[in-house]
């Protein structure tokens, strides 16, 4: 399984590089730059075949990725002879003018986003089902006793129905749970429904240094109702069946399903489960192995599926969806200045190949469709990522060198090859200590256990 998820994850990532690159090779090619080699994948190529002047390569390290364009060293060697400027030949990256090289520089990052919304488009021009829970919620500190999180100091109670947030309409818990990750240290105002009173608080959520996300300590309110039981599994040899619902444990009522974890949590040697069904009650006992194994089966959820788009309104909605997570990435770049564990919240392409392959196979146990759903949205979300990362004004990716040609264009000449070379310098450090930090955190992760 392992295997697939990492061959599922390369194959998606795989495919963001390949637009990126795309949209550099493509305005390469419309403004007369010569493309030398155009390559997925880093390393001595496994297969190569020139077709024109180009050569397409496959290399051996499918992650990352390349369009090496004629000239793009003669800042290098200019400066390593130091000479006072490079005298480009007809068709390089650097005969081109500022305007071409700018376009050229951008269209890698562009035709990711466009990639993205083309993705998010299909998915919501097809509609796709949407497991969650409702809007009632659990306190955290109800699992994890002693704890104190922004839920509890701003009076939220177990049992609450979030129904709003600053005047946003709340339906289902994963709304509530976004809108509290991406407001870490603002002031929200949550209206909630408590025996049919309303009631509006205030609720700062804290910001979790390992995510980078705001977290008020909520869990969903799931009622005791089994939904699947794993085959073989301790569950099913006691003959539990969907549908059951669970009344007690040991002895102790079950409102939830944090009622239940926290009966599992004490690590009785035996368990005790009184269940209904179809309007009868039933025991089961758990002892020994069984017990350990946490029984095998997994609580009800609610699902509802999105309405099929017409395709004005999937390519609106992909745009939107798009420009959101655009959004939503450029705020989440900010809190790295605030102290957030860089070796978890900055994942590197271990983490992020595992992530993919992990969601879609995932997703392909629920069916065929929800799966090629999970691992598409993912792949959008990663290249618009990617979008957003390139376009940062940091020395040597695509942002940093669209800000240097525009200063060409401002002042009428080409930068000093030696400034050129220590501006791209600063950012060969940037980005390898990102690096750093991601591989890392990529290594703690999987030691961890994933």
């Amino acid at each position: 399984m392992l295997i697939v998820k990492i061959l599922l994850g390369l194959f998606g990532l795989g495919i963001v590089v390949f637009f990126h690159e795309l949209g550099h090779f493509l305005a390469a090619r419309l403004v007369k730059i010569n493309v030398e080699a155009f390559s997925i994948g880093w390393g001595n190529p496994l297969l190569k075949k020139k077709i024109g002047d180009v050569e397409y390569r496959i290399g051996m390290f499918p992650v990352g990725g390349y369009c090496k364009m004629q000239g793009e060293s003669d800042y290098k060697e200019a400066w390593e002879n130091m000479n006072k400027g490079v005298m480009p030949e007809k068709g390089s990256f650097l005969a081109a003018s500022p305007a071409a090289r700018i376009l050229v520089s951008f269209a890698g990052p562009f035709f990711n986003l466009l990639f993205a919304v083309v993705l998010l488009s299909f998915i919501w021009g097809f509609g796709f089902e949407v497991p969650t829970f409702d809007n009632k919620i659990v306190l955290a500190s109800e699992l994890k006793p002693g704890e104190v999180y922004p839920a509890d100091t701003s009076g939220l109670k177990t049992g609450d129905r979030i129904i709003q947030i600053n005047g946003q309409n709340i339906s289902y818990f994963h709304e509530l749970r976004e809108i509290f990750a991406l407001n870490p240290d603002k002031s929200l105002t949550v209206t909630v429904e408590r025996d049919g009173q309303i009631v509006n608080l205030q609720v700062t959520p804290a910001l979790e240094k390992s995510t980078g996300a705001g977290k008020i300590g909520v869990s969903y309110w799931a009622d005791p109702v089994i939904g699947d039981v794993i085959d073989g599994s301790s569950a099913a040899k006691a003959g539990l069946l969907p549908g059951d619902i669970i009344i007690s444990a040991n002895g102790e009522n079950i409102r939830n399903s944090v009622d239940f974890s926290n009966i599992i949590g004490s690590k009785p040697d035996t368990l005790t489960l009184v269940f209904e069904r179809n309007g009868a009650r039933e025991q089961a006992e758990f002892t020994g192995k069984d017990l350990e194994e946490l029984l095998g089966f997994s609580w009800s959820y609610i699902s509802y599926r999105t309405p099929n788009l017409s395709l004005p309104q999937a390519v609106a909605k992909g745009v939107y969806e798009g420009s959101r997570t655009v959004v939503i990435s450029i705020k989440s770049l900010g809190l790295l200045f605030k102290g957030i564990d860089l070796t978890q919240a900055v994942s590197g392409p271990a983490r992020i190949t595992y992530m993919m392959g992990d969601m879609a196979t995932q997703g392909f146990e629920q069916g065929f469709g929800t799966g090629l759903r999970s691992i598409a949205n993912f792949i959008a979300i990663i290249s618009i990522l990617l979008c957003v990362m390139n376009l940062l004004p940091l020395p040597i990716i695509d942002g940093g060198m669209i800000i240097l040609f525009l200063v060409e264009m401002i002042r009428g000449k080409p930068a000093h090859p030696k400034a050129i070379a220590i501006f791209q310098t600063c950012g060969m450090v940037i980005i390898f200590s990102l690096m750093v930090f991601a591989l890392f955190g990529d290594i703690l992760f999987f030691v961890r256990g994933i």
